[in-house]
Parts: structure tokens; C-alpha cells; sequence
């Protein structure tokens, strides 16, 4: 088990920056505001992680709150971000 922080989000790579959606192996419980995912639910396993990713992208990778979505913004830039083991 990873006892590491992430503050990457595993299902769209949103970084949360100083927050902490996984810590000492436990999720937070944090709600990703790009693609919806709540650590701790969603992204337990690599399948749910494929699965919810998927079905997201297949929707338009929306963001669950817009007013946050950056000018600009890429969302192949974004999924860069996602750790290779949560690919």
C-alpha cells in the first residue's frame, strides 16, 4: 500500500495542489471539481478508476463545476498528470 500523498486526481488529473486526496493509504473523501470522482468511492481500484474515467471522456469530460474550468483548458494536458499506475 501507498502511504504517500496524492494530490492528483486518478481518474482525470486535476491537481488538487495542496490538498490531499489520498494520505497514509486512506482516501479523504475529496469531490475532484473537473470530473466528479469522491476518493475513497470511485477510484479504489484500477477498474472503477478505467470505468468512471471512461464513461466521463465518453460524456464530454465535463467539468462537474464549470465556473472552475480554466481558460483554455486541455484535457490531454490535464490526464498527463495521472500517475502511470492509475492509467
Amino acid at each position: 500500500m501507498n502511504k504517500d500523498p496524492e494530490y492528483v486526481c486518478r481518474i482525470c488529473g486535476f491537481d488538487f495542489e495542496d490538498v490531499a486526496t489520498w494520505e497514509c493509504g486512506f482516501p479523504q473523501y475529496v469531490i475532484c471539481i473537473c470530473c466528479g470522482m469522491e476518493s475513497g468511492l470511485e477510484d479504489t481500484d484500477l477498474e472503477k478508476v478505467r470505468n468512471y474515467r471512461a464513461e466521463w471522456v465518453a460524456n464530454g469530460a465535463l467539468w462537474a463545476s464549470p465556473r472552475h474550468q480554466p481558460e483554455n483548458w486541455d484535457v490531454l494536458a490535464q490526464m498527463a498528470n495521472i500517475s502511470a499506475g492509475w492509467r
